[in-house]
């Protein structure tokens, strides 16, 4: 037959298939997004059909990423939405307010706990008691993380006064399943997102032009060096770290913090253009993260929407609660605001290490700040390139160690990559090691240097992207596209923080 049509091939593109998320970076998104492109432009002056069309699309996205558990979503939607009409509707302090504003809280925390950490208590149940309780059979919906955290923000806005409730379902909705920020962020707050709903459609030449720069720069992120490390080098040695020598210990946990940065921020960059191509502006969730002089630096550049949201909604409480404490308050509040952003990102030690050991950076780092100035100026070092430059290397190396133990199966497994770095260097190795992987290489120094231009430097490229006639920027995109097949030979992986 001339037109021979595999129409259960088409049903799956459209149906849930698992391990197969429909991802910014698959062929199936370009038609995904361009139909809904088409449909946006019909209903550009059309606000109710527009708002409906970015609903169903929203919806459909998640459908395929997680199959009938979309259907948590639309109820945690509706238990946020009208918990928080009650709670805008009472007067402060009543004790039914205040007991409205618990049960919410602790049903948004209660869906993602069981989720999430039900079988890693059963595990510490078993350890402690040397119970012999199964493990649940739990499929942990991708996204779940960060669509409760956006609702309890909104949630606890209302309740301390900061927001008023929305009062259209439709838009809330929206706000909760725009698909761009979904599956692994950012974590908008309902202030700035819910207001960008609600005006009429706007996208100037200049959002076209930074939203097609910001996919690129993505795609590239994502597929060229995250994926391709990640794949043909990182899970190699993290899979059995004592089957390989020190130096090749050390360059895979350079690897892996690359490729975690490229991995994350990559998908943010292509969240942010998808998000500007359709009139949004959605946050920024990392600003040169590697350039950090302190840890305290690092997480104001790093995973920027997590570590403001538990600054305002954790940190911030507990140091007033603390306050009498002064120094020692501040410390307390610190470390437990860190170990819960390792305990946020998943139901496993090596991530409560991660999350504890940043803490005992900062814990540190509050201790150690005024006898640290004290020296600096008696050897008049302060505010030198020398002191910033050596600042930085250590704080990267502080990161570096902390991604060891986030990237290891284990603990001990962690420990194994440390023991091999330090007893079983072997430093000639290195050489050995480039002449076998030369791309590997080559991608992490590319990576690197990009990611330690100036910043003046990424504007100006940007720009110039930017002025860019619109044929000229659909033909560097094209240009993308393909060097993209060419590196997906390696295998596309998905994104690693859609574990968490």
């Amino acid at each position: 037959m001339l037109f021979n049509i595999d129409f259960s091939k088409i049903l799956q593109l459209f149906t849930y298939q698992e391990g197969d998320p429909l991802l910014f970076s698959t062929s199936f998104f370009i038609f995904f997004f361009f139909t809904l492109l088409l449909f946006y432009r019909i209903f550009a002056y059309k606000k109710n059909l527009r708002i409906f069309t970015l609903i169903i699309f929203s919806l459909f996205f998640y459908y395929k990423a997680v199959g009938g558990y979309f259907l948590i979503l639309i109820i945690m939607t509706i238990v946020n939405y009208y918990s928080g009409q009650i709670l805008g509707s009472l007067k402060e302090g009543i004790s039914k307010r205040r007991f409205l504003f618990v049960l919410t809280i602790v049903a948004n925390l209660g869906v993602l706990g069981y989720f999430k950490y039900t079988n890693f208590f059963i595990q510490i149940i078993n350890n402690i008691g040397s119970g012999n309780i199964d493990a649940l059979d739990i499929f942990l919906p991708i996204g779940i993380s960060f669509y409760t955290f956006k609702g309890l923000s909104y949630i606890i806005d209302i309740y301390i006064g900061t927001f008023q409730p929305v009062k259209s379902f439709r838009d809330f909705s929206l706000y909760m399943f725009f698909f761009a920020d979904l599956l692994i962020g950012p974590i908008d707050r309902a202030s700035k997102l819910l207001p960008q709903i609600q005006r009429e459609i706007n996208v100037p030449r200049e959002n076209i032009g930074r939203g097609t720069y910001l996919i690129m720069s993505g795609l590239f992120k994502k597929i060229v060096i995250a994926d391709f490390i990640g794949l043909n080098f990182v899970d190699r040695v993290f899979g059995d770290p004592t089957r390989f020598t020190g130096v090749e210990n050390l360059l895979a946990s350079y690897a892996y913090t690359l490729q975690i940065y490229c991995d994350f921020s990559g998908y943010t960059d292509m969240a942010i253009g998808v998000a500007l191509l359709l009139g949004f502006n959605i946050m920024d969730n990392f600003n040169a993260p590697f350039k950090a002089t302190s840890i305290g630096d690092f997480w104001r550049r790093w995973h920027i929407s997590l570590s403001s949201w538990l600054l305002d909604y954790l940190f911030a409480p507990l140091q007033m609660k603390l306050r009498n404490l002064r120094m020692y308050g501040n410390a307390i509040a610190l470390f437990i605001t860190f170990f819960a952003i390792g305990f946020w990102h998943g139901s496993n030690w090596t991530f409560i290490l991660f999350g504890s050991l940043h803490g005992l950076y900062m814990v540190v780092s509050i201790f150690l700040k005024k006898p640290k100035t004290q020296l600096f100026k008696k050897l008049k070092l302060s505010d030198t390139k020398l002191l910033k430059f050596s600042q930085g290397v250590i704080t990267f190396h502080l990161v570096v160690f902390a991604f060891i133990f986030f990237r290891a199966f284990s603990i001990e497994s962690g420990w194994d990559v440390v023991s091999q770095i330090f007893a079983f260097f072997q430093a000639g190795v290195f050489m050995q090691f480039v002449n076998a992987y030369p791309m590997i290489i080559i991608l992490m120094v590319i990576g690197y240097v990009l990611h330690f231009l100036p910043e003046a430097w990424e504007k100006w490229t940007e720009n110039f992207v930017v002025k860019m006639p619109v044929v000229v920027q659909a033909l560097l995109l094209t240009a993308i596209i393909l060097l993209v097949v060419q590196f997906k030979f390696a295998g596309l992986q998905p994104n690693i923080y859609f574990q968490f």
